[in-house]
């Protein structure tokens, strides 16, 4: 019986940053830090044998790359990024995942306990 899921793997990584392209005296503006909390989420058809929609493994591989260049370093210096924004960095991060996960189907980045994003690609339209 197969069946369709999402799921989902949690990375927290550790970073600095500023935006450079707000107003002038925007506390944004200023160096700053987040404990960021990143989700990755794939979604597809159940295995009947594996019972799953894929190994959480496979996952945790396609992201350690990333992880090791965001964790414990300036997000403005590495390219792509030099305006990190929530928005920015999780469509950064579905570039980079995209081809290791080809069922994947959102990027969820937290940087506050309270704000985020949630990104679908680009075949996905707000509403």
């Amino acid at each position: 019986m197969t069946f369709l899921a999402e799921i989902y793997r949690e990375f927290t990584f550790e970073a600095a940053h500023r935006l450079p392209n707000v107003p002038d005296g925007h506390k944004c503006s200023r160096l700053h830090g987040h404990s960021y909390r990143v989700e990755v989420h794939v979604a597809g058809a159940v295995g009947d044998d594996t019972g799953w929609v894929q190994d959480f493994g496979d996952i945790k591989a396609a992201f350690k790359p990333l992880e090791d260049q965001l964790d414990h370093n300036y997000l403005n210096e590495v390219p792509g990024l030099e305006n990190p924004t929530s928005e920015i960095l999780a469509k950064w991060i579905w570039t980079r995942l995209a081809n290791a996960l080809p069922n994947l189907s959102a990027i969820q980045v937290r940087e506050t306990c309270t704000s985020g994003c949630i990104y679908r690609g680009d075949s996905h339209h707000a509403a």
